[in-house]
């Protein structure tokens, strides 16, 4: 059994602004943090929620009814919800020690692809859990910070060989968001994962439920893997 602590960081995107054709803001994708909160915090977990800024904003087309179940507005709509309360106490990811944590999650929504590749602070609390032999875990958008985090050892990213899933391409047409990817400068999960020398997989549909453990390394392509990826990263730490 690990030595590890029996506390996670979830990442939340602190980016809360203009992305979709409409006008519509992205931000964080509401079940992409909640249902893994939820499986972490059931096994035992201590959960921390943190972002760049300590800032977050929810993105709207995420709390639509095809992504939420009853239990999930319910959550949403109770402001005294545990999950509620975490999420209003956002931390600001500098302020955390590393130190604190055995596992790293990333939640999603389209708007880490802005902040994520850049964000300091939990790039360095993800590295830091790398190094102590931690598991690092990521959804949907949330592995555009995986290519970033570097393996302290190699100087290389710890997703170098090897294999991860993410959003995918076919994912991006079909909802009409890779001309938005393009404008805003943006780097889809795929071309990040292959320029950081991973091995990117995706399923058969690009939004079936499909996640991908490779070692320490732990990934889910969707809103829909949100519950597996957790769950397959709990087995991952519990198998160290």
């Amino acid at each position: 059994m690990s030595q590890l602590p029996k506390r996670a960081l979830l990442a939340i995107t602190s980016y809360s602004g203009p992305f979709y054709p409409n006008g519509d803001p992205t931000g964080l994708f509401y079940t992409e943090a909640l249902h893994p909160y939820n499986v972490l915090t059931a096994a035992g977990f201590k959960v921390d929620l943190a972002s760049e800024t300590g800032t977050y904003g929810i993105d709207p087309h995420s709390i639509d009814k095809m992504f939420m179940t009853e239990a999930d507005t319910a959550t949403y709509n109770d402001p005294a919800s545990e999950f509620s309360l975490k999420l209003k106490s956002t931390h600001k990811a500098s302020d955390l020690n590393p130190a604190d944590y055995g596992l790293f999650f990333a939640s999603a929504g389209h708007a880490t692809l802005f902040d994520y590749p850049t964000a300091k602070a939990l790039i360095n609390i993800a590295e830091d859990v790398w190094a102590r032999g931690g598991i690092v875990s990521a959804v949907c958008h949330g592995p555009a910070i995986l290519p970033h985090i570097m393996d302290r050892k190699t100087g290389k990213s710890i997703v170098n060989g090897k294999t991860v899933t993410g959003f995918t391409d076919l994912g991006e047409e079909q909802m009409g968001l890779m001309d938005a990817i393009k404008k805003f400068g943006l780097v889809p999960i795929s071309e990040g994962a292959a320029k950081a020398g991973a091995i990117y997989k995706t399923p058969d549909g690009p939004f079936d439920d499909f996640t991908v453990t490779d070692g320490r390394l732990v990934t889910g392509t969707n809103p829909a893997s949100a519950h597996s990826t957790a769950v397959k990263a709990l087995a991952a730490f519990n198998a160290l």
